[in-house]
């Protein structure tokens, strides 16, 4: 009996708890958030919190790739899957406050559009690419204005048999 089995009774336990402190970790510096929050709401605001989301997941890209990983393991074991769904679930709740609180363009279903566009995004830059050759910051700029000003109106409500939330 080691010392973890202390504080984490499974595996499933202590793999949930990585997951929450990864995302502890990626929690954004306030004083950066302090001087984007005092501009105005607008599309260009809305891009540069993306591209600090993308500064901040590349920084420590093992971090990512741990989350990633967590992600696939938790298809194979259900009890993870319940504690990391619960704790994704929470970050995209929480994402979705910050960006009403903050009046910024779009609503919670462009959040989630964002999280599935920023999900792959991230899984090009930080495993085995297509190599498509454009530059992070032009395809955040094109997921933004695209997802907030150009695309569709959102669908009724969720799929029969998924969840409400990502």
């Amino acid at each position: 009996v080691g010392t973890a089995s202390n504080y984490f009774r499974s595996r499933d336990a202590l793999l949930g708890a990585l997951g929450e402190r990864i995302m502890e970790r990626f929690a954004p510096d306030e004083e950066v958030l302090a001087t984007l929050g005092a501009r105005e709401p607008s599309l260009e605001l809305f891009t540069d919190y993306v591209r600090y989301i993308v500064e901040r997941t590349t920084r420590q890209p093992e971090l990512t790739r741990a989350l990633f990983e967590l992600r696939l393991e938790a298809v194979r074991r259900p009890d993870l899957a319940r504690i990391l769904g619960g704790t994704l679930s929470r970050g995209y709740r929480d994402d979705v406050a910050f960006h009403v609180a903050g009046g910024l363009p779009g609503g919670a279903f462009e959040v989630a559009l964002l999280h599935y566009a920023m999900d792959g995004l991230l899984l090009d830059l930080l495993t085995t690419s297509i190599d498509a050759g454009f530059e992070a910051d032009e395809v955040v700029s094109a997921f933004v204005s695209r997802l907030v000003a150009g695309g569709p109106t959102r669908p009724a409500g969720p799929t029969p048999g998924r969840a409400a939330t990502p």
